[in-house]
């Protein structure tokens, strides 16, 4: 029996966002790809304890069963912090530090730094560890093949300081650093990848018609921009973006996915 008084789950999505999805979920072979924090999960001061809303979740896992359909995360996160805050079945694919690190179906693919770069990132490391403690509420987060410079809980003052000083110092430290602004966050990489090329080759792997991204951070516009025509970007949030699509926040992020989920449950991709 249908409940007259409950208002459809995606009734509050624009209406030009829920006609693009009925067309999706019509593609033969799509790839559903999904950024995490402040996407499916709402933003919070310590990233460990960052969860996917429960209604984000259950899309997320019921694409994830549905057949000529892939589901991957593509994050700034490393590896497995991703895993440990996702907590999605091993068939979802993932994709951490901005594309560097990768799990696919074979779990021999992880990323493997050389000497030489096992050695940058100590001397990394050493730079943005003197800038973290010398001013108060920031922090470092080590990464696979760099760090992340948190500075969500520090005042302004202190976090306009400790971007600028960590810039200047890793850059003269080291040559060909890959710097990524985030929300509160700066990221610095000895690997060059973006989240677009991370786009590429998952749409390549999955061998996909076409591909649903969502995503909220500035880095997420590298993956918008490997869009096509047949392709729809959901931006999550307030900023610039090249998206086809914005909704607020995770909570109306939620509601596309399952209704992405309802249109293409028995439709034409089954067959």
């Amino acid at each position: 029996m249908v409940d007259i008084d409950t208002p459809p789950r995606y009734s509050r999505l624009p209406e030009p966002l829920v006609g693009a999805l009925r067309e999706l979920a019509r593609t033969k072979r799509l790839l559903v790809a999904l950024d995490f924090d402040g996407t499916l999960a709402p933003e919070v001061d310590d990233p460990q304890q960052a969860r996917a809303l429960p209604e984000a979740q259950e899309a997320v896992l019921r694409l994830s069963r549905m057949r000529n359909t892939r589901v991957a995360l593509v994050s700034g996160r490393a590896l497995d912090s991703l895993i440990h805050v996702a907590q999605v079945p091993d068939n979802v694919l993932l994709i951490g530090s901005h594309g560097i690190e990768i799990r696919l179906d074979d779990p021999a693919d992880h990323l493997a730094l050389d000497d030489a770069e096992r050695q940058r990132v100590d001397r990394l490391g050493a730079v943005l560890e003197e800038v973290a403690d010398s001013l108060d509420q920031i922090w470092i987060e080590p990464k696979p093949a760099g760090f992340a410079l948190h500075t969500r809980l520090a005042t302004e003052h202190n976090s306009r300081i400790a971007h600028l000083v960590a810039r200047t110092e890793a850059t003269a430290a080291l040559d060909e650093l890959t710097i990524r602004e985030g929300k509160n966050v700066l990221e610095f990489s000895v690997r060059s990848t973006t989240k677009g090329e991370a786009i590429e080759h998952l749409r390549r792997y999955t061998d996909a018609d076409a591909v649903f991204f969502a995503g909220d951070d500035v880095t997420d516009e590298d993956a918008f921009a490997a869009l096509g025509a047949d392709d729809l970007g959901l931006k999550s949030g307030e900023g610039t973006t090249l998206a086809g699509f914005r909704v607020p926040g995770p909570v109306q992020v939620a509601a596309a996915l399952a209704l992405l989920a309802d249109l293409r449950e028995g439709d034409v991709h089954e067959q």
